[in-house]
């Protein structure tokens, strides 16, 4: 009997090592000659770089860079193996690095991010992913091509720092500067959002207000990244506007595909082929996965569905041990997980369920792995 473990972490109480560990436990608890392995996943998210670079055993690559304000910092990305690379905007260009009463993304830039590429371009990287989210900029991705070479010009011929107030102003965009190893890189943006770059849906009205715009600021931003839109496009040679995740992380998705040429792809499936999570699957006879709170958005590019449908593809059936439920929670499986398991076991309010979580948690292991056991039982009768 062989179990995978690969289970999401649970924000704020449950890490994916405590949750292998407990999972470990439990199941040799109740199968004491059963093998067990566990994957450190993530989505795409928060904590994507560390749970690659644990699996991979990659090395981690720390560099000065500029913050979302252009202050002097520092960021980290990972070294999977010789050949690539992944980054986390969020390191360079997070929100978490404004302060709350100095959000405003007008005055944000992702010129941190193209530093790490480039630095990963400088080190000989060809393969190289990024995941994006967590962002407070709303630059259209022009601070992190101007990082790489790129100069976005004003109409006096300016060159401008790249910023979510220089949108407006960009009159031409000469690419004669560009990284010479973006012609020789493959890039892959790790995005579950479908986004365009404007409009309603775009990145401005649907996540600019989260980073500090007031609608003043958001009819500003949007006004110019419609301009922006139409000078890159022209310069580019290509629709940069209605790319499915254009909008993503502030218009990022939009310079990545059309400046670098990236391909867009789901945070979760890039994680499983970057560890080589369906080599893991050989041999296996029932994968656990699980998040800190399931529901309808779960099927949409979340670590169970992700995992769900590799192992269906498999034929090994998997379950999901989570926080909680929520609307919509069965619609995993159609996505390759055969039951859903809530570590709660009372009425309790959320504070409790959270200062409880490990124990919590490891009831709920300890009971599916006895329910299985039974089901073997009830097979050999």
């Amino acid at each position: 009997m062989k179990f995978l473990f690969a289970s999401d972490s649970f924000k704020g109480t449950l890490s994916s090592e405590q949750i292998i560990r407990l999972l470990t436990e439990s199941a040799r608890e109740a199968f004491p000659d059963c093998e067990t392995a566990g994957a450190l996943i993530a989505d795409g998210g928060e904590g994507t770089v560390d749970a690659v670079i644990a699996m991979t055993k990659g090395e981690y690559i720390k560099v000065p860079v500029h913050g979302p304000l252009m202050e002097e910092t520092t960021a980290v990305y990972g070294k999977v193996n010789e050949d690539s690379a992944i980054i986390e905007m969020a390191a360079a260009s997070g929100l978490p690095m404004v302060p709350e009463n100095l959000r405003n993304p007008l005055n944000t830039t992702t010129y941190g991010t193209g530093e790490l590429i480039k630095d990963a371009l400088d080190r000989g990287f060809r393969n190289i992913s990024v995941a994006l989210g967590g962002s407070a900029t709303n630059d259209g991705g022009m601070g992190a091509m101007a990082a790489l070479g790129v100069k976005f010009l004003d109409k006096d011929g300016n060159v401008l720092e790249g910023k979510g107030s220089d949108l407006e102003k960009v009159a031409s965009v000469d690419l004669s500067g560009l990284h010479p190893a973006v012609a020789e890189a493959k890039f892959t943006v790790m995005c579950d959002v479908n986004n365009p770059l404007t409009g309603p849906d775009g990145a401005t009205y649907t996540f600019g207000k989260q980073k500090g715009g007031t609608p003043e600021i958001l009819d500003q931003l949007e006004a110019g990244m419609k301009s922006y839109a139409q000078v890159a496009g022209a310069a580019l040679g290509k629709d940069i506007d209605h790319i499915a995740g254009a909008g993503a992380a502030g218009g990022m998705g939009a310079a990545l595909c059309g400046f670098l040429n990236a391909s867009l792809k789901s945070g979760i499936e890039t994680v499983l082929d970057l560890i080589g999570f369906d080599e893991m699957l050989e041999g296996v006879d029932l994968v656990v996965t699980g998040e800190g709170r399931i529901d309808w958005q779960s099927a949409f590019g979340k670590v169970p569905s992700g995992i769900g449908m590799r192992c269906k593809k498999k034929g090994i059936p998997a379950v999901a041990i989570v926080g909680g439920m929520g609307n919509g929670a069965e619609k995993i499986y159609e996505f390759g997980v055969e039951s859903i398991i809530p570590t709660i076991n009372g009425a309790m309010d959320i504070s409790e369920a959270l200062n409880r979580a490990e124990e919590l948690y490891k009831g709920a292991a300890d009971r599916m792995f006895r329910f299985l056991k039974v089901g073997m039982e009830m097979k050999k009768g």
